[in-house]
């Protein structure tokens, strides 16, 4: 075993990880990487097909974020935000800003025959990951409800399947029972209220197709009715809710489960009318993932693209939660964006002690704001976008040779994301046990074939960095049809085909450019 297994073996502790498998083989141990590869210590060369665990942006290596990073460390690392200011987070601020407000957003609309209004975002508070930006979120919103008098004990309704992050208000949340049960003593109660899961909607009547569920659904929206009764539920009772907390496009913990079009429009509208602060979780949807809005060109024409998952169904949310890819992977940067009216409820004189208690040590980093101003860049030029227009369209023509193989039950894209759902048989949608291990085993086939990617129970996810080739995607889909056939070999069920085997993205004893 290399040495450096041996050290993680012997003195660390991995997260979302039974410790006792992880002892039973020699780690992937990830040395260097540049653009969508990753090498270990072996030589091995492998494609990024997660982005890092959905971090990574443009790509590993990039020049003119190195080059950021490096000009910022020779003027200063870090220095406080509590009493002081710095040039690059007040830049970022600006940027952000900038690129939250699209003009489109503000026209005159109805939605379902109700006039809808959108709020402008105007103030950026920062942190360090997506939980410590859904945290800033919930206390504002929760002391926002107790200021106007809304409620004097707020409560929050998020989605079923939900996940906003680790720390407790984060998991307080969520409503995924194998993450979050464990800690029901620490948490206060929030409500769920059914989520728009297409493919096992217990609602839609259409029977298993190999497409997309959301394609050939049958349904009346009853989802949106769930969510109008538990509104007025909480109403009639006196005590509205404070916020309504949701992924906009797709839930991403909860197995890659994107929202059918016109969904999140209209239960925005629900929940506006109601009164709720909107609270967006764009941690991993958040910076073009799930589209720009645009066609090939557009562009060029005079259009302008959405960055921001809630802005592709012209709903801006009263707090815009960002992580992950705002500095491009390479630092630990998050940011809460809000209005001005909940920025005013915290203004006062000092002996009113109505300042927002809540803080952190490398609040605006100066580094990570650097990283994320050369990212922001990246992603506002006009080949960053043409790179995702070209991903979005490679990767559903990749998918689609999937279709023929039985194990797979869904396969459903938002963009440049995608996640494929893994079933017994497609034509009972039959789920594996998670005891049965069948995600984590296609991705350990997978990475044998030179793909990394890390499942969410029977979904396997691609999240490509914006680098990414056509080759690439194939290489990366061949790999996942190859090692779902491996895998499931004597239990493929009748009628079934297996797909072309994928090359090997390296050999044993040596490694195989990309």
């Amino acid at each position: 075993m290399h040495p450096i297994a041996q050290l993680d073996h012997r003195y660390l502790w991995h997260p979302f990880t039974q410790m006792r498998d992880w002892f039973k083989r020699e780690p992937i141990i990830i040395m260097e990487a540049k653009a969508a590869v990753l090498t270990d210590v072996h030589g091995r060369e492998y494609l990024d097909a997660n982005a890092s665990i959905w971090t990574n942006l443009h790509g590993h290596r990039i020049p003119a974020i190195n080059a950021a990073i490096r000009r910022q460390a020779g003027r200063i690392a870090h220095s406080s935000a509590l009493g002081f200011a710095s040039e690059p987070a007040a830049l970022l601020g600006e940027r952000l800003i900038g690129m939250s407000n699209p003009a489109t957003l503000y026209k005159k609309r109805e939605v379902e025959g109700v006039p809808f209004t959108n709020p402008k975002l105007a103030r950026v508070f920062y942190s360090d990951n997506g939980s410590t930006a859904m945290e800033v979120a919930l206390k504002l919103a929760y002391e926002c409800a107790r200021r106007s008098r809304r409620s004097l004990k707020p409560r929050f309704l998020s989605l079923a399947g939900a996940y906003h992050g680790d720390t407790v208000g984060a998991v307080s949340l969520g409503h995924i029972d194998l993450f979050h049960k464990t800690y029901a003593g620490l948490l206060f109660d929030s409500d769920q209220v059914m989520a728009p899961y297409c493919y096992r909607c217990p609602f839609n009547r259409a029977q298993p197709e190999r497409a997309d569920a959301r394609s050939y659904r049958q349904c009346q929206w009853e989802c949106l009715d769930c969510l109008a009764k538990k509104l007025a539920t909480a109403r009639r009772r006196g005590n509205p809710y404070a916020g309504w907390v949701f992924e906009p496009g797709m839930q991403g913990a909860a197995g890659m489960i994107p929202q059918p079009e016109g969904w999140l429009a209209r239960a925005a509208a629900l929940a506006r009318a109601d009164g709720a602060l909107l609270i967006a979780d764009e941690i991993m949807t958040g910076f073009g993932r799930l589209g720009s809005g645009l066609e090939a060109g557009a562009r060029s024409k005079g259009a302008v693209p959405h960055y921001f998952a809630s802005h592709l169904e012209g709903v801006q949310p009263d707090f815009l939660c960002l992580a992950k890819g705002l500095a491009g992977g390479y630092m630990p940067m998050a940011a809460t964006l809000t209005t001005a009216s909940v920025f005013d409820a915290f203004l006062g004189e000092y002996e009113e002690f109505k300042s927002f208690f809540h803080g952190h040590s490398f609040t605006g980093n100066q580094l990570g704001s650097a990283a994320g101003m050369a990212c922001m860049g990246i992603l506002n030029s006009p080949k960053c976008l043409e790179n995702r227009l070209r991903i979005e369209r490679v990767l559903r023509q990749e998918l689609a040779s999937l279709w023929c193989l039985p194990q797979v039950g869904d396969i459903r894209q938002a963009g440049v994301v995608a996640g494929v759902e893994l079933v017994r048989d497609w034509r009972t949608r039959q789920p594996f046990e998670l005891k049965e291990r069948a995600g984590i085993r296609v991705c350990e086939a997978m990475a044998k074939l030179g793909v990394l990617t890390r499942p969410i129970g029977n979904v396997i996810p691609f999240i490509f960095p914006y680098c990414i080739t056509p080759q690439q995607i194939a290489q990366a889909v061949a790999a996942l049809g190859r090692a779902i056939a491996a895998t499931f070999e004597g239990h493929s069920g009748a009628g079934a085909r297996t797909t072309k085997p994928a090359s090997p993205a390296h050999k044993k004893g040596g490694a195989k450019k990309l």
